[in-house]
């Protein structure tokens, strides 16, 4: 199956490891107040995932490794895995300096099987995840076979109804489809922590509706507990976005038509 994707996810790969220095110098990331003890966890998964001290804990495409060492600082035995190279050299680099004791590795998702031994208790993925995934019957499968019986797994993400939007137009303009469908292209200058930065992101994704999430975790042998959608995010990611009291974002009044984020949890039984 990878192979028929080849060529987009080297392209994916190049374009990350061209961000890696740009986002640990960011303030999005703020790895500086990260190193002073902040976490990067939100409330959501914080809450939704609960006690991680003592569990194993898989985390799939964990970036530069924030969130990885942050439910290490939790107590969790985490493995983080990425395919961008310096993603996970500099998540190496972060892991050592914090004195922690979480494991880094370099693999595509759909290489994990072969690439990381054992089972966990927890499978954990977020924000900005599944639309780089072409095949997500696989990746669940993949999820499953990773999973202790009894564990579990959970993704809070990005709302598909936000990836029917062209951001790289001003207002952003409905131009994909809610379902999957083709391969969906976009170049654009900088990223998400610096619109400006001297970067030019190739990226390929695939847009996936709820009903293909679920279905295929429950068709690799997962039980969904709960499903939840939430207004708010803790990011401000899109264009025209208004902060609330609590310190997240949602979209503007006459824009507020649709959730911005969707988490899910099931249970290999």
């Amino acid at each position: 199956m990878k192979d028929a994707y080849k060529k987009y996810f080297e392209v994916n790969k190049e374009t990350w490891n061209n961000k890696v220095s740009i986002h640990a110098n960011s303030e999005f990331y703020n790895v500086d107040g990260f190193l002073k003890g902040e976490t990067s966890l939100n409330n959501f998964e914080l809450t939704e995932v609960g006690n991680v001290n003592g569990k194993k804990l898989l985390h799939l495409q964990c970036h530069f490794g924030l969130d990885t060492l942050s439910w290490s600082r939790l107590g969790a035995i985490c493995t983080g895995v990425d395919f961008s190279k310096k993603a996970i050299d500099r998540a190496i680099e972060l892991n050592k300096k914090l004195d922690l004791n979480a494991t880094f590795i370099e693999s595509n998702v759909y290489d994990v099987e072969a690439t990381v031994k054992g089972k966990f208790d927890i499978v954990f993925t977020s924000y900005g995840v599944v639309g780089w995934l072409p095949d997500l019957e696989k990746w669940a499968q993949i999820i499953a076979s990773k999973l202790k019986k009894g564990g579990s797994f959970y993704m809070i993400e990005f709302h598909p109804i936000v990836w029917m939007f062209s951001y790289t137009e001003s207002p952003p303009q409905i131009k994909y489809s809610y379902l999957k469908g083709e391969v969906i292209y976009e170049e654009y200058k900088g990223t998400y922590t610096n619109k400006n930065a001297e970067i030019i992101s190739k990226e390929y994704g695939w847009n996936h509706g709820l009903g293909e999430v679920i279905s295929s975790l429950v068709n690799a042998g997962l039980e969904i507990e709960f499903l939840h959608e939430f207004e708010k995010s803790p990011y401000n990611s899109f264009p025209d976005m208004e902060k609330t009291e609590e310190g997240m974002f949602v979209l503007k009044e006459n824009a507020r038509l649709f959730p911005l984020l969707y988490s899910i949890k099931a249970i290999k039984k």
